[in-house]
């Protein structure tokens, strides 16, 4: 049986005054059904140009330049506007990062929930009002709000109506793309919360994209680490808990930790590479602190580490005294790279 979502080599470019720039660059991944996979990194990796790819909604600068993208084994890649439509919010929603961006603001919130089931069949006018009832219940709005215009909602009631109406026609496969952006964390929690129930009760296949790794940790099944285009690290929840690449490495030391609050907070120096720039080697070679010459001149595989676990680094066999020397802050402010 076909995964809900297979990404195979995927590559998206975006075509700039300065070049292309490689925002995706051969990466793989499965989406099972019932799956939660979590995406995270710094921005700029290429976390929301895959849930744009998977949507078809990428800018007009933006191409998929090689490489499939198969949704139950039928690849999205070139399929024609027309089939795209037919597929978004049917099989394929989203929950996107501003939900004030995303509704209209001279309709209310009912009519453009009803507006998403009206365009995709003929369904009475009293079943699409129970059913737009049910989910904002479902989400914890209160039927009578659905007569509001955007601007009458709190940032955090938008994306629960958001949410709401990313479900109104049963879809196969959400995609959360940063959906708590520039709300307070009290908030965040509560829609998080809500896409937690949507998951464990409707056994909705997922994919989150965020930076934040407390949440990708809390909530989904698969994690996958991008770092400049590339997966760096991919597996289950041990990829936080004995991570193998650096970067992870790095990220965990960078995040907080509620069970050992005196910990320092270390950062990695530097920023990402450019995306313009051809590559040569491993992506966070520049940053690294353990870097060697082969780093600079090789690409590392995604090497097998444990079961379903695999991480880009030449120096797997190495992981021991990386995990030891990356607790130490001075590790990360020694100059990086070979």
């Amino acid at each position: 049986m076909a995964a809900v979502l297979e990404a195979r080599d995927l590559e998206i470019r975006y075509r700039t005054d300065r070049g292309e720039a490689r925002a995706v660059d051969g990466i793989s991944f499965t989406i099972e059904t019932g799956e939660y996979l979590g995406v995270v990194g710094e921005s700029g990796c290429g976390k929301s140009t895959i849930a744009k790819a998977i949507l078809g909604i990428l800018p007009q600068n933006g191409y998929v330049a090689g490489g499939a993208l198969r949704f139950q084994g039928r690849n999205l890649v070139g399929l024609p506007p027309a089939e795209l439509r037919r597929l978004r919010w049917h099989d394929i929603a989203l929950v996107p990062q501003s939900a004030m961006n995303s509704f209209d603001p001279v309709y209310t919130i009912g009519q453009q929930i009803d507006e998403a089931i009206v365009a995709h069949g003929a369904v009475p006018a009293e079943t699409r009002r129970r059913r737009i009832s049910e989910l904002f219940a479902m989400v914890g709005l209160e039927a009578q709000r659905l007569g509001d215009y955007p601007h009458q909602f709190s940032g955090g009631m938008r994306q629960r109506a958001m949410i709401a109406m990313a479900m109104v026609l049963d879809p196969i496969l959400v995609v959360a793309d940063e959906p708590t952006t520039g709300l307070d964390v009290i908030v965040q929690d509560q829609i998080l919360q809500r896409i937690r129930e949507i998951h464990e009760r409707l056994r909705k296949t997922m994919l989150l994209i965020t930076h934040d790794m407390a949440v990708v940790a809390e909530n989904c099944d698969k994690i996958a680490v991008m770092y400049a285009g590339k997966i760096m690290e991919y597996g289950g929840a041990d990829v936080f808990h004995e991570p193998f690449h650096p970067y992870t490495m790095g990220l965990c030391n960078a995040f907080p930790d509620l069970d050992d609050r005196d910990r320092e907070l270390i950062s990695i120096a530097g920023t990402p590479p450019s995306l313009l720039v051809p590559f040569a080697g491993c992506r966070f070679h520049d940053r690294c602190p353990f870097a060697t010459p082969l780093c600079a001149e090789a690409t590392p595989p995604l090497l097998d580490v444990g079961p379903g676990h695999v991480a880009a680094c030449h120096y797997v066999d190495r992981v021991a005294q990386f995990r030891s020397s990356a607790k130490d802050p001075v590790t990360w402010r020694r100059p990086a790279g070979p």
